[in-house]
C-alpha cells in the first residue's frame, strides 16, 4: 500500500486492492494452479469468505497462522521499519493496541477445516458477503463453477 499510495489505508484503496487480489487468486485457482493469499484477514468473517472463494474455484483451502508472542510481533514490526521504511510504516503503541482489539483469533473450526458457518445476517452466501467486504470483488454467488 505504501509504495502504491504512500499510505497504509489510502482512503479505502486497501479494500479495493485486496478485492482485486482475491479475484485474481480465484481465477488462478480455477485454472488449476495454487495461490497464497498473504494479507491480514483479521476477523473470522474475512477468513471464512476467503475459504468460500477458494472452494467456489474447486480448490482446497489451507490456513496457516503465524502466532507470535506480543513482544516478538512488535520487534518484527520495528525491524521492518528500521530496515525498509519505504515498504512499511512506523507502528506506534496505539497502532499495536488497536490491532489487538480488532483481531479475532482463528477458531478450531477455522484451523481444522471445520464446517463453514452462515455469513453475517443480511447476506446470502459468503460470496455475496465477500463482494460487499471487498468492493472490487465480483459477487460470484450466481456464477456457475
Amino acid at each position: 500500500m505504501i509504495p502504491l499510495f504512500g499510505d497504509p489505508e489510502a482512503d479505502g484503496k486497501r479494500d479495493i486492492l485486496e478485492g482485486r487480489l482475491l479475484w485474481t487468486a480465484h481465477q488462478v485457482l480455477r485454472a488449476g494452479a495454487s495461490v497464497v493469499v498473504d494479507f491480514g484477514c483479521w476477523v473470522a468473517a474475512e477468513r471464512w469468505a476467503v475459504r468460500a472463494i477458494a472452494e467456489h474455484a474447486d480448490a482446497q483451502f489451507e490456513m496457516h497462522v503465524v502466532d507470535l508472542p506480543d513482544a516478538e510481533r512488535r520487534a518484527r514490526a520495528a525491524g521492518r521499519w528500521e530496515s525498509d521504511p519505504e515498504t512499511t510504516f512506523d507502528l506506534q503503541e496505539s497502532d499495536h493496541e488497536r490491532a489487538l482489539a480488532v483481531f479475532e483469533r482463528p477458531s478450531a473450526d477455522e484451523l481444522h477445516d471445520g464446517p463453514i458457518p452462515s455469513p453475517p445476517r443480511g447476506f446470502g452466501p459468503w460470496l455475496t458477503w465477500a463482494a460487499h467486504r471487498w468492493p472490487s470483488f465480483p459477487d460470484l454467488s450466481e456464477q456457475r463453477r
